[in-house]
């Protein structure tokens, strides 16, 4: 089972509901991943990929806030579930979807 693709994810916050999207792609042999949200693009770092459904990785954000996030969720199929956290901020739900591919456009 493949995590590539582009996900529309929903971050459940103290602060409200955040939509982010995040970008998997395969390139050498390596997973690597961009976040668009909050009118920012921002690499993922540390991306792992554990056994067959479990996705990791971080990212640096600055908008709302300046924050080091981490990432962990499990995958199936088309939607992921799993948290996302801040420090030592509480867990914050995460949900997703992955967008399907549009027709012609092979990985």
């Amino acid at each position: 089972m493949t995590v590539e693709g582009i996900w529309d994810l929903s971050v459940s916050t103290p602060i409200g509901t955040i939509a982010a999207v995040v970008e998997l792609r395969g390139e050498g042999g390596e997973l690597t991943g961009t976040a668009h949200g909050a009118g920012e693009e921002v690499p993922l770092h540390d991306l792992e990929l554990t056994g067959d459904d479990r996705l990791t990785w971080k990212q640096a954000v600055t908008r709302p806030m300046r924050l080091n996030l981490a990432f962990a969720v499990t995958f199936d199929g088309d939607t992921l579930t799993g948290t996302s956290r801040a420090g030592r901020l509480p867990a914050s739900k995460v949900t997703g979807t992955r967008r399907p591919e549009r027709a012609g456009a092979g990985r």
